[in-house]
């Protein structure tokens, strides 16, 4: 096994020191290699060294300003540090240059998400669900941008399908409560808010949700009668 995949594999193991010195060992022995910087700045990134770990993303961008996963972890980097577009410019490049995978298409999508461009984040979610359809933050993410654009029946179906993978997502069920309501179909939104609850007791947005409810039921009630 060479260092690199030596240290991805400690950093798998959350041996990090170990991961560090092995990195470390292969940029001095290849010190024109890209892929040594580039995976100590995954290191330092997952660290939150990200002062460090940019300066690494960087040196390995000088030798070699094609690798798309230097511009995918520079622009990690920036996310973390709500530099969005900085992000953005950043996961665009690394989409430009072949990193044609789930992750980066959602991370695109979420950093014109964090800039208010909500309608510019869609394609970017429904690439990402193209290329991982079972992943839970996708389609979370998804679900998201469509009922923040009016597109409630869409979002309801990510949704759906997100609790199909995982029941137990007590933000999946708040949500798909919220569209519910939009459907006024009451009863499932106060189940879905009652489920949010029972999985998370602590959910304060599924706990407002579940009293407005029951006020407005209880209302209806006392003027029925």
């Amino acid at each position: 096994m060479d260092k690199i995949n030596k240290g991805i594999e400690l950093m798998k193991q959350q041996n990090f020191k170990e991961a560090a010195r092995v990195f470390t060992e292969s940029i001095e022995e290849n010190p024109t290699d890209s892929l040594g910087y580039i995976n100590f700045g995954n290191l330092l990134a997952h660290m939150n060294d990200f002062e460090r770990a940019e300066r690494f993303y960087q040196k390995g961008i000088e030798l070699d300003p094609n690798v798309a996963t230097a511009y995918y972890g520079l622009g990690t980097v920036y996310f973390e540090q709500s530099s969005f577009q900085k992000a953005q410019d950043n996961f665009q490049r690394a989409i430009d240059l072949g990193l044609d995978e789930g992750d980066a298409y959602l991370m695109l999508g979420l950093t014109l998400q964090s800039q208010d461009h909500q309608k510019l984040a869609l394609p970017y979610f429904q690439r990402a669900e193209e290329l991982s359809p079972d992943d839970e933050g996708v389609l979370f993410q998804y679900g998201l941008s469509l009922a923040q654009t009016n597109q409630v029946e869409l979002a309801h179906e990510k949704f759906t399908r997100l609790l199909e993978i995982n029941p137990d997502h007590s933000d999946g069920h708040y949500n798909i409560g919220v569209t519910y309501l939009y459907q006024e179909d009451v009863t499932k939104a106060l189940e879905s808010f009652s489920k949010a609850l029972d999985i998370q007791p602590d959910h304060m947005l599924a706990a407002n949700g579940k009293e407005k409810i029951e006020e407005m039921l209880n209302e209806q009630k006392n003027t029925d009668e």
